[in-house]
């Protein structure tokens, strides 16, 4: 799905992922200045992929053990890394209203070389889930794009039913 840039929307480009940290977060690098930050992507969440606070509160919402959870996070993150490698160059797509997450990072949809939205494939593909934690104006579509994934058994949803 291609996106246009609106107004409430604020474009970032010449930027190359530096380290993908898992299935819905990666460090970017500005390929002039050197700056590099987090981008949390938007309107959805993956599996971690070590065992922390979020992964104890996955376990106990979801029943699986995390041991499950955590391969489920290895699977996404793989997923990333063989569409979003480090060095790919990609564009950053934020809405101005819902910058931030709560631990400040920014949010943002990440616009690959061919045009594709990685928050798009994690979804379409079934290595992540829509959620209204990290909000976003796709969020309805996000919630479709899931559903069609848990109904045709794709990625993690060709193991469990939901996680």
């Amino acid at each position: 799905m291609q996106y246009e840039a609106k107004a409430p929307f604020i474009v970032e480009t010449h930027w190359q992922i530096e380290e993908v940290l898992d299935g819905d977060s990666i460090i970017i690098c500005n390929q002039f200045t050197q700056l590099k930050k987090e981008i949390r992507l938007y309107g959805l969440d993956a599996p971690e992929v070590k065992i922390n606070r979020k992964m104890m509160e996955d376990e106990e919402k979801s029943s699986l053990p995390a041991e499950l959870l955590l391969q489920f996070g290895l699977q996404s993150l793989q997923f990333v890394l063989s569409v979003a490698p480090p060095k790919t160059t990609v564009t950053i797509i934020t809405e101005q209203e819902n910058y931030y997450d709560y631990w400040n990072r920014q949010l943002g949809y990440v616009i690959l070389p061919g045009g594709e939205c990685l928050n798009d494939l994690l979804l379409i593909n079934g290595y992540a889930k829509a959620t209204h934690q990290y909000f976003c104006s796709k969020l309805a579509h996000y919630q479709i794009l899931n559903r069609e994934a848990q109904l045709n058994e794709l990625g993690i949803y060709s193991q469990v039913k939901r996680f």
